[in-house]
């Protein structure tokens, strides 16, 4: 492929060369031009007392300075930009390409002594290049009229768009907007907080005030749609920006990030919409890489439950972090074949294994850990639906229980180093099954770790949210379905992180692990579900009670008004990193408890029925009856 062909301006182009050509010539008029107007400024606007003899020597040289403005043109790729995206860069090309005219020219005009007044070649350059950038951009001009006008002839529905943030990313998606023929929106005002902004004008659209004039605004200027575009606000200044939008019912989009605007890929394109996450307020957890690829790198890892939503991102950023093998368990085919194929793709040298087996069956983790010997193992396998779980409390304890069981065992057999088990909040003081076969895996994880030379630690955190099950999924599909929208009760509170925090705190918990540990993320403020809801409904750009309605259902059996992280005995002490606490393990008869497992397996197999009772007698803060 040619050069030409890869910057897209090959001479077999017909259009371009027809561009190219008209430029030229009124580049030529422009040098005639500015050859004259020199002489013409220069004896104060009157041909009449103009010197006959500059004048022949300037019209003599107009071969030369043509010739010579043409090719320095080209040289300085002046017929080679594309000048419908005109901008600085342009600018600053024919700046340097009309001064090197200038200064060339002057030292031709001094060595042939061509007699001039010394005021021609400022006055000459001057106009020159003011002919130039004019011609150029009222170029561009003609076309963004043109491509708006056509627009709008073919029925497109021009949108009126406020843009939150008069910085970079604020000026590049208005740029676009400006320029682009298939974009129809409007920027109808900006808005920024910074004082010394507000009142001026961004490429000739008025900054109108700070973020408390959002919705006097919307009503002005009868704005459609608002675009974040604040990359670098902290979460919670995010948050408090996208309270104020959502009351407005406009449809809302937002820059992701401040990478975006680094690698200079900020446009239309890459906003997204306005999500649950942003109304969190606070900044992401953020753990040590290196801390954690210098335990990971090289290594042999395990993961249970691979294919779920917390298994699968745990996978993702474990093979960033260039393991030695990559080993992925779980029991349903179709989630452990999309994050092979994914993983495969994304990192071709990545060895990966990617097995089926479930948990329970104790001789195939057994024939697995003696196999690939993985140096570490993240357990992710679980059931984790309250409300079903509560239907099948056998399956609950067989899976979750036992599962985890058999496989602490075989990697205390054989050598593991390191086993994290992916716990929750719902494991204190649980009034649902789930919850307390979680805090009875922690405690076969303690007790494991008294008695093995493997570190075995839990990570405890609260809902996730877009997992698959949780209930932001689930709102978002009543609300496509136009309601309504279920809350089992209006003071119901959850804490809430991403799946990347979740999984960000588990591989830092293998970090820090030493054994015996429970980790627990400092999640903020506990979150009502009914915010969630209503805000969600105003994102989507409806109005709660009128298009879309709440229906309160009631706390389903085993269903907490809130939830905790942390039990009354358990202690709390920081770690390096501030988010992350280590909660003190609770003490209990270990020996007891091994024999109770012992028993509690054949009640789950052999009556079912008296699983929730015979829990309550291990786990003694679990209250089945508590609602």
């Amino acid at each position: 492929m040619s050069k030409d062909k890869i910057t897209g301006l090959s001479f077999k182009d017909h259009k371009w060369r027809v561009r190219a050509l008209v430029l030229a010539l009124a580049d030529i008029f422009v040098v005639v031009f500015a050859a004259v107007a020199a002489l013409w400024i220069r004896f104060d606007f009157s041909f009449e007392s103009m010197d006959k003899v500059f004048l022949g020597n300037a019209v003599r040289m107009l071969p030369f300075d043509i010739i010579l403005t043409l090719v320095l043109f080209w040289c300085f790729k002046l017929y080679q930009s594309v000048w419908r995206y005109a901008s600085a860069n342009e600018l600053i090309k024919i700046a340097g390409a009309v001064l090197a005219d200038g200064v060339i020219q002057l030292a031709v005009f001094l060595i042939f002594k061509i007699a001039v007044p010394r005021s021609y070649y400022l006055f000459y350059v001057f106009i020159l290049g003011v002919g130039t950038v004019g011609i150029r951009f009222f170029y561009r001009f003609l076309r963004i009229l043109r491509a708006k006008s056509l627009s709008l002839r073919n029925g497109d529905a021009c949108k009126n768009v406020m843009i939150v943030g008069a910085g970079a990313a604020g000026n590049s998606i208005l740029k676009e907007i400006e320029a682009s023929s298939y974009i129809t929106m409007q920027v109808k005002c900006l808005i920024d907080d910074n004082k010394g902004c507000q009142g001026k004008n961004m490429r000739g659209v008025p900054i109108v005030g700070g973020r408390e004039s959002i919705p006097q605004a919307v009503e002005r200027f009868e704005i459609d749609e608002i675009i974040i575009a604040i990359p670098s606000a902290p979460r919670l200044e995010i948050k408090k920006i996208v309270e104020i939008c959502k009351e407005t019912g406009c449809k809302i989009q937002m820059v992701p990030g401040i990478y975006q605007l680094i690698n200079g890929d900020v446009s239309i394109a890459q906003l997204r919409e306005v999500d649950i996450e942003d109304l969190l307020g606070r900044d992401p957890v953020k753990i040590n890489l290196d801390e954690v690829a210098g335990y990971v790198m090289g290594k042999t890892v395990l993961v249970t439950g691979g294919g779920g939503s917390i298994g699968s991102e745990l996978c993702r950023q474990l093979a960033a972090h260039e393991p030695g093998q990559l080993i992925i368990v779980d029991i349903y085919e179709n989630n452990a074949y999309d994050i092979q194929q994914e993983l495969k793709l994304k990192y071709p040298d990545l060895k990966l294994t990617v097995l089926i087996a479930s948990v329970r069956d104790e001789l195939k983790i057994n024939q697995i850990f003696e196999e690939y010997k993985p140096e570490i193992v993240y357990h992710a396998a679980a059931h984790k639906h309250v409300p079903l779980m509560e239907d099948s409390p056998a399956e609950a304890i067989k899976n979750n229980v036992f599962g985890t069981y058999n496989t602490a065992k075989a990697a205390d057999k054989y050598g593991v180093k390191r086993f994290v088990l992916v716990s929750t909040d719902k494991a204190v003081n649980p009034t649902n099954i789930m919850g307390a076969s979680k805090r009875m895996c922690e405690m076969v994880i303690q007790m494991m770790n008294e008695r093995s030379n493997t570190e075995f630690v839990a990570v405890r955190f609260g809902n996730v949210l877009g997992s698959n099950g949780s209930v932001i999924p689930l709102f978002k599909k009543q609300i496509l379905a136009g309601g309504p929208v279920t809350v089992t009760d209006p003071n119901i509170i959850r804490y809430f992180m991403t799946i990347p925090e979740a999984v960000s705190l588990i591989l830092q918990a293998g970090a820090y692990a030493k054994g015996g540990e429970i980790f627990v993320l400092d999640m903020g403020e506990p979150v009502k579900i009914l915010d969630l809801a209503e805000n969600l409904i105003k994102l989507a750009g409806y109005r709660v009670g009128e298009d879309i309605e709440i229906v309160f259902t009631g706390l389903r059996p085993g269903e907490k008004m809130y939830e905790e992280l942390l039990m009354d005995e358990e202690g709390l002490r920081e770690t390096e990193n501030k988010l992350i606490h280590i909660g003190k393990p609770i003490e209990f008869d270990r020996e007891a408890f091994e024999h109770s497992l012992e028993k509690l397996k054949t009640v789950s197999r052999d009556e079912p029925e008296l699983v929730k009772k015979y829990v309550s007698e291990i786990v003694d803060t679990y209250k089945p009856t508590a609602v």
